[in-house]
């Protein structure tokens, strides 16, 4: 498990692929974000994990400089104790630990793992799935939209990505919400980066939340749609300062107000959210949830009492 330079940079380049680092706060041997690296993998992505060693949910935007492991080393035993503050998977030396929070971790992979892998910088950065879901306030302490947030500010376009599901290792044998979370990531993050110019603009990231996935429905990928959102419930009691005076949303589905991304995920049926949010955790003008609207348009649908408005 020793960090190894000259392996990563002996990797062949993937230099017409789309380059992306992978982070998030549940940890680089949770098995939903080693789900998404071998869908964005399969999917023709040249994709890096670099993720916390340990369970770093609920952390925000803490930031440290990494350190040596403990006596009881990486979650779920995938690296020893006392191994160094960097390391990688000895077979796929692409799947790297950062001993430190999930901003730590998205920067590290950023600005040092992609000149050895990618030669050069990457060009978009998912953090998730995460398991739980991100909406509303919980977007405020949540480590994997930290992550997100830290990529963008470095100045990629980044998407932060939940769920529902268990905190399980790698080594768990794979059920279907996580094949699932996994593809749909893929699905939103292949749609984003085949838009034309900038694939978000400036200073923004995407939260998706996705909902539960039951037997008798929201099984198979294609029961999923996606609705645009917003991250604050306008009328909301808290916090007021946020949504009190907000401005009106993109004009979408026959409305200037979006709907928020809890009432989407929680309602009835399969939806999906996304929400276009600031690195400042907060709902964006409708001028760029428009671009983003426009960018993703071909995945995103109307709610059915938004059809019935006349659309």
């Amino acid at each position: 498990m020793l960090p190894s330079a000259l392996l990563l940079a002996s990797l062949p380049l993937a230099a017409a692929a789309i380059k992306v680092v992978i982070s998030n706060d549940d940890g680089w041997a949770m098995i939903n974000v080693r789900q998404v690296y071998k869908s964005l993998t399969d999917a023709g992505f040249s994709s890096i994990i670099s993720a916390p060693a340990d369970n770093m949910s609920g952390t925000g935007s803490k930031d440290a400089e990494p350190v040596e492991l403990g006596v009881t080393g990486c979650q779920f035993g995938s690296c020893l104790p006392y191994s160094p503050p960097y390391g990688n998977n000895d077979s796929e030396p692409r799947l790297n630990y950062v001993n430190s929070y999930p901003v730590t971790a998205m920067r590290y992979g950023i600005q040092n793992l992609s000149s050895l892998v990618f030669g050069g910088p990457p060009d978009i950065a998912v953090a998730g799935p995460n398991a739980g879901n991100n909406l509303g306030w919980t977007t405020l302490i949540s480590g994997t939209v930290a992550a997100a947030v830290e990529a963008a500010k470095l100045g990629l376009p980044a998407i932060a990505f939940s769920g529902l599901g268990r905190y399980l290792p790698w080594t768990t044998p794979v059920q279907p919400y996580m094949e699932i979370y996994a593809d749909l990531s893929t699905m939103v993050t292949q749609v984003l980066s085949n838009g034309s110019g900038a694939y978000l603009p400036e200073d923004t990231i995407l939260n998706v939340n996705f909902p539960r996935v039951h037997d008798d429905k929201c099984s198979p990928t294609s029961d999923f749609e996606f609705v645009l959102t917003r991250v604050w419930p306008v009328w909301s009691l808290w916090p007021l300062s946020m949504n009190l005076f907000a401005d009106d949303d993109v004009e979408w589905c026959g409305s200037s107000r979006l709907p928020d991304e809890r009432s989407v995920v929680h309602g009835e049926g399969c939806y999906a959210s996304i929400s276009v949010m600031s690195t400042s955790k907060k709902d964006v003008d409708a001028g760029k949830q428009k671009s983003v609207a426009e960018s993703l348009g071909s995945i995103l649908t109307c709610l059915p009492d938004q059809r019935r408005r006349g659309l």
